[in-house]
């Protein structure tokens, strides 16, 4: 008796810390100002601009640190600019930095919170005018007002959470950490195909031809070969799967050319 009654206090605390995990989660959604979703999202702006800010030297380093051409470096500035000041990104708190990194290897692009963006010399001398710079850019802006990151934070917060009161209550923690690691990638894809959509968005704002965006995805799977994907590949959908709801997105938004 003693010992079942040990294992049923050990499962109501489980459950205690599940329920804890899943109210907190739920208390902090709330609606994106700027994309209209409803996410879980605990830290403020000002804390998304000094995460960035605080993790932008060591993502650069990875990278082999900033790209020395200040003219290339300017040009990015140029278009990023031009993106956020015709657009309602102006209108937000973030910081908006864009990085052109050395690596002349690694295909890839990426947004921290806060406004954060970087692109490797290897992707931007794949890509062929400046309306292409302007896609990869806006998609990355895309993430950054999609507050995505601070999304994903938050859930893996709460799947922490859920995994320590499974251990607890059962011994189940590992099960259900693998079930939050499911969750957290199947919500990357659809944070992805927001990001084209509001860069579509962003590009026919700034006067930049959306249907680049459509090249975009051909040079990041022609880049990738035969047997590999590019770096980029691997933090975004197939470039195949995304191209339908490009088109759909520059339909949606009137773009006439």
């Amino acid at each position: 008796m003693r010992r079942g009654g040990g294992m049923k206090i050990r499962l109501l605390i489980g459950v205690a810390v599940v329920a804890f995990a899943l109210i907190r989660n739920c208390s902090s959604r709330e609606e994106n100002p700027y994309t209209g979703k409803v996410q879980a999202i605990s830290m403020s702006p000002e804390q998304e601009i000094q995460i960035g800010l605080a993790n932008a030297p060591a993502m650069a380093e990875q990278h082999g640190g900033l790209h020395p051409d200040m003219q290339l470096q300017a040009f990015v500035d140029q278009i990023g600019e031009k993106l956020v000041s015709s657009s309602m990104a102006r209108e937000t708190p973030y910081r908006y930095e864009f990085h052109l990194l050395r690596d002349d290897q690694t295909i890839n692009a990426f947004a921290l919170p806060g406004g954060q963006i970087f692109i490797t010399y290897a992707l931007l001398s794949k890509l062929e005018n400046e309306d292409q710079v302007a896609g990869v850019l806006g998609h990355e802006i895309g993430h950054v007002l999609g507050k995505h990151s601070a999304e994903r934070v938050e859930n893996s917060k709460m799947w922490q959470t859920i995994s320590m009161g499974a251990e607890v209550g059962g011994g189940y923690g590992e099960a259900a950490g693998g079930i939050g690691q499911s969750i957290l990638l199947g919500n990357g894809r659809d944070d992805e195909l927001e990001s084209d959509d509001l860069g579509v968005r962003f590009m026919i704002r700034a006067g930049y031809n959306p249907y680049e965006m459509i090249e975009v995805m051909r040079v990041l799977k022609a880049a990738g070969g035969p047997n590999r994907q590019p770096e980029f590949s691997s933090t975004h959908p197939d470039p195949d799967n995304r191209i339908e709801k490009i088109k759909e997105s520059i339909e949606k938004y009137g773009y006439k050319g």
